[in-house]
């Protein structure tokens, strides 16, 4: 089953730093794919059995990307058990299981078929496909983040680490859910850190700043962000880059105005503003 530190599971192979005891993987089923490069010290499996996929990620081994220890993975993801459990929704990625092991600790997630939209994922180019979706389809998945994110801000919690790598879209159904909320966090939050964990690309500015609060505008500016990035140019928030009428650019612009207080107080603000503009400028069939 292993070879020095490569580690075979049903013919899939990848890399560790240290041998690691994977038996109780087949618990869950015959493993077919594993993300192993992930800095954040897990592992993830895709595992099916009796015809039933489910998704696991494990810490507690020690991935070739990985600096720190794995007790420090483990605690992070123990955290994210209390996070998943009380956040669940429709719209979240179904946490169906923990397990405490000696060597490690594992969340099992319902499977959820859909494609990664995140931009730089060089093995899923499924976010060239998303943004060739007609604007309405790309507008309702947006609609179904913003829902999820009133949740977490009505939740009392931080969207922390929230960028296109959350967001997963199933092309037959034409689902989206959220995964990979972590790191999301109670509030009140404040910034210890000085840069926070997530991609430039969507964080406010005060999550680059030591001691500033992280509140509801500062994920206004976040459900802002991945506005641009799917129905406009992304970083480049000019007009001439937008698809979807300049009513809904002033919204998607408001949110993500440098000054907090320019910025709407609430998702929930800012949610209803854009639905009140979508509701006049588009005719969606369900």
């Amino acid at each position: 089953m292993r070879n020095g530190q490569t580690v075979i599971l049903d013919g899939v192979s990848f890399p560790l730093k240290d041998i690691h005891d994977f038996r109780w993987i087949h618990d869950y089923g015959e493993v077919f794919c594993v993300f192993d490069r992930q800095d954040s010290g897990n592992l993830s499996f895709l595992v099916i059995k009796d015809g039933l996929k489910n998704f696991v990620k494990y810490a507690g081994a020690a991935p070739v990307n990985y600096k720190g220890k794995p007790g420090e993975a483990i605690n992070k993801l123990k955290n994210a058990k209390v996070v998943y459990e009380a956040l669940d929704h429709p719209h979240l990625v179904k946490l169906v299981e923990h397990r405490e092991m000696e060597e490690g600790y594992a969340l099992v997630y319902e499977w959820f078929d859909g494609l990664n939209i995140q931009k730089n994922m060089a093995h899923c180019p499924a976010c060239q496909r998303f943004k060739l979706l007609p604007l309405e389809v790309r507008i309702k998945s947006l609609s179904t983040i913003f829902e999820f994110h009133v949740h977490v801000e009505k939740s009392n919690y931080a969207a922390i680490d929230f960028y296109d790598g959350s967001i997963l879209y199933d092309f037959q159904q034409h689902k989206t859910k959220i995964c990979d909320v972590d790191l999301y966090h109670s509030k009140p939050f404040y910034n210890e850190k000085g840069r926070l964990w997530g991609s430039s690309r969507f964080m406010s500015p005060e999550e680059f700043k030591m001691c500033a609060e992280i509140d509801a505008r500062s994920n206004v500016f976040n459900m802002g962000a991945i506005a641009f990035y799917i129905l406009g140019g992304a970083l480049d928030r000019s007009y001439n880059q937008w698809e979807a009428g300049k009513e809904l650019y002033s919204v998607a612009r408001r949110a993500v105005e440098i000054e907090k207080d320019n910025r709407y107080s609430s998702i929930v603000d800012f949610f209803t503003e854009w639905k009140l503009v979508v509701d006049k400028e588009f005719s969606f069939k369900d």
